[in-house]
């Protein structure tokens, strides 16, 4: 069996570190790509930011980044804001239909901006 290689990610950067409410999210624009970009904080401190498409197929909008960012025992997940839909952070699967799922993006930290991979 044959593979190609994976394809060559770039990263964009978006905002800063800063630009972000704890808990919160906020939508960035690459190219014709709207992407949610979450911040979680824990009770501990620990900070991790998350990127997943910013349409809710059950709103049929570009509202994921205004939801209610949470968690269902140990997934970290955000509420669509419309009709309160869960989505896990990490793999974009709707926690209440498992037959839905939004895409996700890789995201990292570089000198204090949150960049996403595409």
């Amino acid at each position: 069996m044959i593979t190609s290689p994976s394809p060559t990610l770039t990263w964009h950067t978006v905002c800063t570190v800063g630009d972000i409410t704890p808990n919160t999210g906020a939508a960035a624009l690459i190219g014709k790509r709207q992407i949610a970009v979450i911040r979680v904080v824990d009770r501990a401190g620990g900070e991790k930011f998350y990127g997943l498409s910013n349409w809710c197929p059950f709103a049929q909008a570009m509202v994921i980044s205004r939801g209610i960012v949470g968690s269902k025992g140990d997934i970290p997940k955000i509420a669509s804001p419309i009709y309160k839909q869960s989505f896990d952070l990490k793999s974009g699967q709707c926690l209440d239909d498992p037959s839905v799922s939004i895409p996700t993006y890789q995201t990292r930290v570089a000198d204090g901006f949150i960049q996403i991979a595409l």
